[in-house]
C-alpha cells in the first residue's frame, strides 16, 4: 500500500531520519543532473546558434516554398491545363459515342479549332494531374486507332488510384499486347488489372480476358481458377452468363 507523510510531520526514529536524508540526497542529485543538462544544452545552443538558425531558416524556406509552389504555381497551372484540355476531352467523348471515330480520336490527340490536344497537354503541363490524365486519354485513343506501341507508351505513363481508371489502363495495355502478338505480356497485364481492384465491372472482365489468354498459352489450370472465380464471386457480371462453357473447356484441357 502506498504511504505518504502528512504536512509538518517530523521523523521520530533513526530509520526515518536516514530515509529522509537519502530522499533529500537523491532529489538533490536529480536537480543537479537537470541543471548540468540544461547548462550543457544552453552551451551547445550558444556555441552552435548560427548553424541552428541556418537549419531553421532552411526548413522554413522549404515549407513556405512548398506551400507557395502549390498555391501560386501548381494550382493555377492545373486549372489552365484542365481548361486547355476541355476541347480534347469533348473530342474523345464524341469519338466513344459517335460514328466518325478515327477522325475524332485524332482530334483528341492532336487538337483542333486552335485548341490543344492530349499530346499538347502532356507536353506543356507535365507533372500536373491534367497531364497524367491526358496520358490515359492519349493511350486509349492510340489503342482505338490501332497504334498499339504508342498506346502502351502513354498508358504506361498514367498513374492512378482510381477504382475504375487504374485497372482500365492496365487492361488496355493488355489489349495492346494482344494485338502486338505478345500474349505473355498481355496475360501479365490482365492479371494485374484483375487484382488491382475488387469491383463488379473491371475485375470479372479482366479475369475473363486473363483466363482466355491463359487457355491459348496452354495454362489451363490457371484459366480454370480465373473462370471459377468469376462464377463464385461475380455471378451477376456479364462474363458469368456463359462461364460454365469456359470452365468445362478448361477442365478438359487441365486433365489432359
Amino acid at each position: 500500500m502506498a504511504t505518504y507523510n502528512k504536512r509538518g510531520y517530523k521523523p521520530k526514529t533513526k530509520v526515518e531520519k536516514e530515509h529522509n536524508i537519502e530522499e533529500g540526497s537523491t532529489t538533490a542529485e536529480v536537480f543537479n543532473t537537470l541543471d548540468e543538462t540544461a547548462s550543457k544544452t544552453e552551451a551547445f545552443v550558444e556555441k552552435n546558434q548560427k548553424y541552428i538558425f541556418i537549419i531553421i531558416g532552411i526548413v522554413a524556406v522549404v515549407v513556405l516554398g512548398s506551400l507557395g509552389y502549390k498555391e501560386f504555381i501548381a494550382k493555377p497551372k492545373q486549372i489552365m491545363a484542365m481548361n486547355d484540355m476541355f476541347q480534347a476531352q469533348k473530342y474523345f467523348e464524341d469519338a466513344v459515342n459517335g460514328v466518325e471515330k478515327d477522325s475524332l480520336y485524332n482530334l483528341a490527340l492532336n487538337g483542333g479549332e486552335g485548341k490543344y490536344g492530349m499530346l499538347d497537354i502532356v507536353k506543356e503541363y507535365g507533372g500536373t494531374p491534367a497531364a497524367n490524365l491526358a496520358n490515359y486519354y492519349a493511350g486509349t485513343a492510340y489503342l482505338r486507332l490501332k497504334d498499339y506501341k504508342n498506346a502502351v507508351e502513354y498508358l504506361s505513363n498514367f498513374k492512378s488510384d482510381d477504382e475504375i481508371l487504374a485497372p482500365l489502363a492496365k487492361g488496355n495495355i493488355g489489349d495492346a499486347f494482344v494485338q502486338l502478338n505478345q500474349p505473355d505480356d498481355a496475360l501479365s497485364y490482365y492479371e494485374e488489372a484483375a487484382n488491382m481492384r475488387d469491383n463488379e465491372y473491371t475485375t470479372p472482365m479482366y479475369l475473363f480476358k486473363a483466363g482466355t489468354i491463359a487457355l491459348d498459352l496452354g495454362q489451363a489450370k490457371k484459366a480454370l481458377d480465373y473462370f471459377e472465380r468469376i462464377k463464385e464471386d461475380y455471378s451477376n457480371a456479364t462474363e458469368a452468363s456463359n462461364i460454365d462453357v469456359f470452365i468445362g473447356k478448361a477442365q478438359v484441357l487441365a486433365n489432359k
